[in-house]
């Protein structure tokens, strides 16, 4: 199933996706009704889900913010995905059973099913508000580039290793709420990475995803967009403790972030649902102009014994209770 809504694209427009579930709607609503509008540039928004259900679920929502707009919506169910990659990977057998695992898995292999070569691809996570008037960065003509984050989401940890004990090099700091390459990307080497990675056991891991991220970017090179423009909220000890005995809540930790100078904000983990209070508590009724670029910083690599110390210390903080003391916020 496939519907679109909207005039057709217009020249320019930047192809945006975003690989989601109808059950996302409850933050991601706001997260594309603030990427559509304020937008300063037309967008064709095409958005990939599940079942024919979950793609009428998001016309019926997204839909009409699109409606009297520049921009342009398609919404894709699985079922037109998977006709597309019969044709699409029929030589990269790792690839399509890697499509299989968790959904968000298809954030690395779907997009490109529906763009020409040469042609741009940005990927958004539904989670991903913009705050401001911004353009996205221009897409290079080679390379990736990701969103950065002061830890990273390489987990979990028996994959790691697989990783590091097959010599597959990864790059750190990768955080994937927005991605921008142009189509396609390299098949024969995510082939190869998918056929030396043993990816089955851990199909009930989403984070399997920032891991081959990772390893794409030191192998197709780019770089990590402006973490002052791109930000990842990050979930600190000191911000959980905080919420955990009532001295802050969610809308006041996101107005701590001071988001004026932000083009997306990757409300990732638990923030995504301080999103719709912070909106009705006019935390983001300011607008900037963002429009102009921002600048690219190399990937930089992330070596065995940096790892090895952040399990070492997480084995550490549950021995010692602190993540019981912290809890789910």
């Amino acid at each position: 199933m496939s519907t679109a809504t909207g005039h057709e694209a217009a020249r320019g427009a930047r192809k945006v996706y975003c690989v989601m579930g109808a059950r996302s709607l409850r933050y991601a609503k706001a997260c594309i009704a603030s990427l559509l509008a304020h937008s300063d540039e037309p967008l064709d928004l095409a958005l990939l889900t599940d079942a024919a259900a979950d793609a009428e679920a998001l016309q019926a929502a997204i839909g009409p913010l699109v409606e009297g707009t520049v921009h342009r919506l398609a919404v894709h169910d699985q079922a037109d995905a998977d006709r597309r990659a019969e044709t699409v990977f029929a030589d990269y057998p790792a690839i399509r059973t890697f499509r299989g695992g968790h959904p968000c898995w298809r954030k690395i292999t779907d997009p490109v099913l529906y763009a020409a070569d040469g042609e741009e691809v940005v990927i958004i996570d539904p989670d991903v508000y913009f705050p401001n008037r911004f353009r996205f960065e221009p897409t290079p003509a080679t390379g990736l580039l990701l969103m950065w984050q002061r830890p990273n989401c390489l987990l979990p940890e028996p994959l790691v290793r697989e990783a590091y004990d097959r010599h597959v090099p990864m790059a750190d700091h990768t955080d994937i709420g927005v991605c921008q390459f142009r189509a396609p990307l390299p098949y024969a080497v995510l082939e190869e990475l998918l056929e030396t990675l043993d990816t089955a056991p851990h199909a009930h891991s989403m984070h399997v995803e920032s891991i081959v991220w990772a390893a794409l970017a030191e192998r197709m090179g780019g770089g990590y967009l402006d973490p002052t423009a791109w930000h990842c909220f990050g979930n600190s000890v000191a911000g959980r403790m905080a919420r955990r005995f009532g001295l802050r809540d969610g809308v006041a930790t996101l107005r701590g972030l001071g988001l004026g100078n932000v083009k997306a904000l990757h409300a990732g983990g638990i923030a995504k649902d301080w999103l719709v209070d912070a909106e009705k508590a006019g935390l983001f009724a300011e607008t900037r102009n963002l429009t102009d670029p921002t600048p690219v910083r190399p990937f930089v690599g992330y070596p065995q014994t940096k790892f090895d110390r952040k399990m070492r210390n997480r084995r550490i903080a549950r021995q010692l209770g602190l993540y019981a003391v912290l809890g789910g916020g």
